[in-house]
């Protein structure tokens, strides 16, 4: 016996579509909790082993539990979590049509694969660049300046198959998701984190590009005045990877961050620095802004997040995690290697977390909270 939807094809011939009795329960899950209560699907999906296909009904309502809430005043974290949590039943799947049309709305606000970086195409010399914050402020760009730029891009749209954008939260500790995260094309590491043996085997070693606060220059390397070896030390455990600075958020992120360049050059260091477009990141944060991310700040794990849609075909993100405890109601530090909170009223991390939770069950980047298999 077949059986068939409405437009006419074979269910049970298609491997995509959930099996037949998934998606019946989708039918009569209604009829379940009026006679059993509305905690049956909940009861439900703790008896099933899984995973569930993304597009069968089960999964549709379950992703729509989370799409549903529009801003994360709506709901408690605890149901949040729950929420969460229920969704793990289900295989995660790149919904193609949601992807393109939110990379659209990337390209046209910001534009990772021109303006990412300042570039000699697009920060010609003798013009003056704008400051990010510091508005009033602006930098003439002199030949010397000039010549650290790249000549363009060194990326372009949709460049790399998967990339891997890696958090510091501590909810990547202990996931065992290192090898998963090296096996991707291209991977992103925030504020240059310990990746030593101690850690590899959550995070891995594999680096493409890795973040510099200049604040770390400044208290960790004693803004690169005197000994500047301990830094260039550090830095050989990214390998070969390029540099990613902040030098035009404020006028005083300038200085230090030129001087991680004139290191680097005076070691013969092959990695190359680039310094972030003030341009592009402050229309990235108009851009989440509209979307219910209202910071003083966004960190570091979504200015890459939001490049890494537009320079790759699927993103995944592991420690990425804003919460005291983890999905489970376990405790979880606030990064893999300490337990040192930012400053408060900086950041809006759990309305980051929110929006990936978001994109996440509209099948445009995959979250991580999960130990890997």
């Amino acid at each position: 016996m077949a059986y068939y939807d409405p437009s006419g094809r074979d269910l049970l011939g298609n491997r995509s579509i959930c099996f037949m009795f998934i998606c019946a329960f989708g039918l009569v899950t209604v009829l379940q909790q009026i006679l059993y209560g509305k905690n049956y699907l909940k009861r439900y999906l703790e008896q099933y082993e899984g995973p569930y296909e993304f597009n069968c009904s089960t999964c549709k309502k379950l992703r729509q539990n989370i799409v549903g809430v529009r801003v994360l005043s709506m709901v408690k974290t605890a149901d949040l979590f729950e929420r969460w949590k229920s969704l793990q039943v289900c295989k995660w799947e790149q919904n193609k049509a949601e992807t393109n049309a939110f990379k659209s709305l990337l390209s046209r606000c910001c534009n990772a694969p021109s303006f990412l970086f300042t570039t000699k195409r697009n920060t010609p010399s003798g013009t003056k660049l704008k400051y990010e914050v510091d508005s009033s402020g602006t930098l003439p760009i002199s030949s010397e300046i000039f010549r650290m730029f790249p000549d363009d891009m060194p990326y372009t749209r949709s460049q790399f198959r998967k990339c891997a954008v890696v958090g510091n939260g501590g909810i990547i500790k202990n996931s065992k998701c290192g090898k998963e995260i090296d096996s991707a094309d291209f991977v992103f590491r925030c504020n240059i984190p310990p990746i030593s043996e101690n850690y590899a085997v959550d995070v891995g070693h594999k680096t493409n590009i890795v973040t510099i606060n200049p604040s770390i220059i400044t208290e960790r390397f004693q803004k690169l005045e005197k000994w500047r070896k301990p830094f260039f030390k550090a830095l050989q455990n990214y390998a070969n990877s390029s540099v990613v600075l902040p030098a035009f958020y404020s006028t005083h992120n300038t200085d230090v961050s030129f001087r991680v360049k004139y290191t680097l050059d005076d070691f013969d260091s092959p990695k190359a620095v680039y310094f972030f477009n003030p341009q592009y990141l402050l229309n990235v944060q108009r851009f989440w802004s509209l979307q219910g991310v209202r910071a003083k700040r966004l960190t570091s794990g979504l200015m890459l997040a939001t490049a890494a849609i537009e320079l790759c075909e699927e993103v995944h993100l592991y420690g990425f995690w804003a919460f005291p405890m983890n999905p489970s109601g376990i405790f979880v530090m606030h990064h893999y290697y300490d337990n040192i909170k930012p400053r408060p009223g900086f950041h809006a991390m759990p309305n980051e977390i929110f929006s990936f939770l978001h994109l996440h069950s509209r099948g445009i980047l995959r979250v991580h909270t999960d130990p890997c298999r």
